[in-house]
């Protein structure tokens, strides 16, 4: 059993009258943790409210009440590739990722994300991750260290001021007519529940998509996302014809199985640009890692994993 070091936290959400048994509303929230194993963790005082108290099963349903607990699993599965801190001050971090790697706690994994690595390199248990890429996605990510300013920087990219670009190579049949693609459409939640698809409605995801070379029935592709929606940019490559190389999820789903090192998911978080709002400075980060850019039936790690 391996148990996090740190807590994570949930709010009681609000609800109808009569509210909801605690552990009732814990088995809901977290559909595949069974039940059991909430019993077993209130009783263990391994839940506990915002001040550290002891949370029960006993404990009242109270809306706004954060509720913090300590994640499980059974066997966690080790990710072989390291990260690399590329920026660090008081108040930011960055660091690039390696494919497989969930940048928080999610799932199967607890401590074999980049949050926890980084907040046990560094010794800052402050550390937020101001955004998220796709665990099966390499490369940069920007992090708070001191709560103090957070907000100035959550707001960057809540409004749209982090220029952010992201290098791919998918498959690319035939020569296209065309060298760039603006889209915009409608994502929202999938089957099964970990994809995302593309519904009616106002567009609340945009990319812009360019060529910039061919070779082999594949193609390197620059994108430049103007939100950061789940999976969008996968969805938006797959709509236009151009599944990414070694993508389990788009276009098809593929058979549960375990993760293949040697063909990670060929995109890359490769810059980021912003002006600091505290020092007015532009700030730019580049990833070192590359992506494959080789024949198709080669099997290779990912150079810089």
């Amino acid at each position: 059993m391996t148990l996090s070091d740190y807590f994570s936290t949930v709010t009681l959400p609000q609800a109808a009258k009569p509210y909801p048994a605690l552990l009732d509303f814990l088995q809901r929230r977290f559909p595949r943790v069974p039940r059991a194993s909430w019993e077993r963790r209130l009783a263990g005082g391994k839940v506990r409210d915002a001040d550290g108290r002891p949370v029960t099963a006993g404990t009242s349903y109270v809306p706004g009440k954060i509720i913090r607990y300590l994640r499980e699993v059974e066997r966690e599965p080790v990710i072989p590739f390291a990260e690399k801190i590329l920026f660090a001050s008081a108040e930011l971090l960055v660091a690039c990722k390696p494919h497989f790697l969930p940048v928080t706690p999610a799932g199967l994994y607890v401590n074999e994300c980049l949050l926890h690595r980084l907040k046990k390199q560094t010794g800052n248990a402050d550390l937020v991750p101001l955004h998220r890429i796709d665990r099966e996605t390499a490369g940069l990510v920007l992090f708070s260290c001191n709560r103090a300013t957070r907000g100035l920087y959550h707001d960057l990219f809540l409004h749209g001021r982090v220029e952010k670009t992201y290098q791919a190579v998918a498959l690319c049949p035939v020569q296209p007519q065309q060298s760039e693609w603006q889209v915009a459409n409608r994502l929202a939640a999938g089957q099964p529940w970990f994809r995302m698809q593309t519904v009616q409605g106002p567009a609340n995801s945009f990319s812009s998509i360019r060529l910039l070379e061919r070779k082999e029935k594949r193609g390197r592709f620059l994108l430049q996302p103007a939100t950061g929606k789940k999976h969008q940019l996968r969805l938006h490559m797959s709509s236009l014809g151009f599944g990414l190389v070694n993508d389990r999820f788009y276009p098809e789903l593929l058979p549960e199985a375990a993760d293949d090192f040697q063909r990670p998911l060929q995109l890359l978080a490769q810059t980021l640009r912003f002006r600091d709002p505290l020092t007015a400075k532009i700030m730019e980060f580049h990833s070192e890692r590359r992506l494959l850019w080789e024949e198709p039936g080669e099997r290779q790690v990912c150079p810089g994993l």
